[in-house]
């Protein structure tokens, strides 16, 4: 008599879990969402957007160069001015035309701003003297005068690269031109900071790609957020 009153419970129990849990089953089948629940559901909606916050990578290195127009210059110019950082070199045969066309489109975006600035380095300054930097920039049509090119000895420049901006540049004489260097941008914040955002793993990518339309959307993009701040 037990046992019989045993099943009974257990067929009443099967019967109501099946009236109230077997259709809301069934309807995440149908949505595809068997595998969630409402831990993972909670971790998804409350997952940081990617990319939104912008982040402080190190302090950008002070240097002092000569620019275009024969004058001592450097990051004292570019003091309380959000800005754009390159090395590159005049003859490049491969990656600085598109640098050089795609800081054009970053100079247009944001020209008459006299917080923005771009600063490019040479780092081939034997043959980028001041005067080749300004007959390359007037050939560009580079019109802000906030966008200056320096020059000065290759050892200083090749440090100030290397270990200032952690931005690869050296010689390779197995290669057209003999020089190699990074295609990326570092951006620069009124306070002399390096900034960059999150990847969508969460890692700071650092550094912009400058040889990309959507490395420079990215950047223009980060370039406005700084000169609101």
């Amino acid at each position: 008599m037990m046992k019989n009153k045993s099943y009974i419970w257990v067929s009443l129990v099967v019967l109501v879990f099946g009236i109230l849990f077997i259709p809301k089953i069934i309807d995440r089948v149908k949505n595809h969402d068997v595998v969630r629940g409402e831990r993972l559901d909670a971790v998804a909606n409350n997952a940081k957007p990617e990319g939104k916050e912008l982040i402080t990578i190190a302090k950008a290195p002070k240097f002092e160069l000569t620019d275009q127009d024969g004058k001592k210059s450097g990051s004292k110019f570019y003091k309380g001015k959000v800005y754009v950082l390159e090395f590159f070199f005049t003859t490049c045969p491969t990656i600085c035309p598109k640098m050089n066309q795609n800081m054009l489109v970053i100079e247009k975006q944001f020209f008459g701003n006299p917080n923005f600035g771009i600063a490019s380095i040479t780092i081939n300054p034997e043959h980028d003297t001041a005067k080749v930097l300004k007959d390359h920039a007037e050939a560009l049509g580079v019109k802000s005068t906030n966008w200056r090119f320096f020059t000065g000895d290759r050892d200083y420049i090749f440090n100030l690269a290397n270990k200032g901006f952690n931005l690869y540049a050296g010689t390779n004489p197995n290669i057209e031109a003999g020089f190699e260097h990074s295609g990326f941008f570092a951006l620069v914040d009124k306070n002399g900071n390096i900034r960059s955002r999150l990847d969508e793993f969460g890692n700071p990518i650092a550094y912009y790609d400058g040889t990309e339309k959507e490395g420079v959307r990215t950047l223009m993009t980060d370039i406005a957020k700084l000169l609101k701040e």
